[in-house]
């Protein structure tokens, strides 16, 4: 008795685990974010207010670019010419994001993904935490 109600509790939080990123999600990460806070190893956490660069993310089927983008009052965007490009592979229930620039290579796991939100962490252990951009908008 006691081992299957061990089996069921499992299986309710297996269940309930939102923390799991689906392949067909992945189409969210298209568009404009930014950083929200940043979790160190050691718990602590830095929190940002207003951020004057955003990124632009922009995936297709599992090739993708980040950008870093500069928002204008007027809705427009100011833009480095430099590009991240990332790859996504998908090792069972983990999504990695493989970047690769002239200078470095990096992974990052994407440990959450939704339409308003995303975070992924590197492999110092350091999360950031993103949210979906929304411009300013100036009434004339």
């Amino acid at each position: 008795m006691k081992q299957i109600l061990s089996f069921i509790l499992v299986l309710i939080f297996w269940g309930c685990n939102d923390s799991v990123v689906h392949k067909e999600d992945l189409n969210y990460l298209n568009g404009y974010w930014e950083i929200a806070e940043v979790e160190f190893p050691d718990g602590s956490i830095k929190e940002y207010g207003i951020n004057t660069n955003i990124d632009f993310i922009h995936l297709d089927d599992e090739k993708g670019y980040r950008k870093k983008m500069k928002p204008k009052f007027d809705g427009s965007y100011d833009t480095s010419l430099d590009m991240e490009g990332f790859t996504v592979s998908n090792t069972g229930e983990t999504i990695i994001l493989r970047y690769s620039t002239a200078l470095s290579e990096w992974e990052e796991k994407l440990v959450q993904l939704d339409s308003l939100t995303f975070s992924v962490t590197n492999q110092e252990g350091i999360t950031y935490k993103y949210k979906r951009f929304e411009p300013i908008k100036i009434p004339q």
